[in-house]
């Protein structure tokens, strides 16, 4: 692979740092890196390989040259910016949720849908939702052995998916509550710290949140499943890093617990911990910088045929974002 001229957007936040460590981790074959950001961020130092580079604020001519753009700056910047990225000859790999379900922009996890990269025909690639990703990662390998009919998920969300601010305010938030003070939490619309909220993104007339249609409709444009019943709540919790989710998923015949292990066991980017006797089971806490999705707790669903639950791990700032994308961007 030859060397490639890298344009991030968005590189000062949270995601976009990620980006860079993950494309310096992987040895991505880079020969010039551009950081980008608002006009507010331009001027902050960043480390890349060992080099220091200045931000610089994204303008029309900030992607001449560039052969991929990694975007992860917010649905109303990549609606503005990705277009000109791609018409300067870049291909652009979006983190947010602007062109997920755009009919000419693939939505790719690289471990289910490689080959739909040739279906970019505006020059863009999605990078799907955080918690999306980690739960088709592991229903992908089932779907094929079983074929997915239903699945109902109930995720708990950690804050670095809203960003640093959110960070900032669980932290606060929480020294103020041991010390039996007040907190404003200017991020979220109640208190985050010891309290979970199920209210991730607007609500809809029918009550249903936005994260909660990403899971509906971004599963069934990766997995090609556009039949798939999808259901379940999403739910902000308070920890920095890692998103869970409880999955029960019902397939068109049976699968055994023991066969579900076995498939998991050889699926890529997956990691097996399953045994609960022990208290052997994914958790955030050892799964926050890894890369793999992690699955334990795979039993048989008491409630419905032919159906399994689950507890999956997966850590959102690396394969639910940046990894995803670098993943994408070696696709490339």
């Amino acid at each position: 692979m030859s060397g490639k001229k890298v344009a991030v957007l968005g590189a000062t936040g949270l995601v976009g740092r990620e980006m860079l460590k993950t494309l310096e981790q992987r040895k991505f074959p880079v020969s010039e890196l551009i950081p980008l950001a608002s006009l507010r961020s331009a001027g902050t130092k960043i480390k890349f390989c060992g080099e220091e580079l200045t931000v610089r604020a994204v303008d029309k001519d900030s992607f001449k040259g560039a052969d991929i753009a990694i975007f992860s700056a917010g649905g109303g910047t990549s609606k503005q910016w990705a277009p000109i990225a791609a018409a300067s000859g870049a291909t652009v790999v979006d983190n947010s949720s602007a062109w997920r379900m755009d009919e000419e922009v693939p939505l790719i996890v690289p471990e289910i849908n490689p080959d739909d990269r040739s279906m970019a025909k505006k020059g863009i690639i999605a990078n799907p939702n955080c918690s999306t990703i980690q739960a088709v990662v592991v229903l992908y390998p089932l779907h094929r052995a079983a074929g997915l009919k239903y699945i109902n998920v109930s995720t708990y969300q950690s804050v670095a998916g809203t960003g640093k601010a959110a960070l900032d305010s669980l932290r606060g938030g929480s020294l103020a509550a041991l010390k039996g003070e007040d907190y404003h939490d200017a991020v979220y619309p109640h208190n985050i710290a010891y309290n979970l909220l199920p209210h991730i993104g607007a609500f809809d007339d029918e009550g249903i949140s936005e994260e909660e249609w990403k899971m509906v409709n971004e599963s069934r444009k990766i997995m090609h499943t556009p039949e798939l019943r999808v259901s379940g709540i999403t739910v902000r919790v308070p920890i920095f890093r890692c998103h869970g989710e409880s999955v029960t998923a019902q397939f068109e015949r049976p699968l055994a617990p023991e066969e579900a292990r076995e498939i998991l066991k050889g699926a890529p980017g997956v990691v097996v911990q399953d045994d609960p006797k022990r208290a052997v089971y994914p958790l955030p806490r050892e799964t926050a910088g890894e890369d793999d999705v992690r699955v334990g707790r795979i039993r048989r669903d008491t409630g419905l045929d032919n159906a399994l639950a689950m507890w999956i791990v997966g850590d959102n700032l690396r394969k639910g974002a940046a990894l995803n994308a670098v993943q994408i961007a070696e696709l490339l």
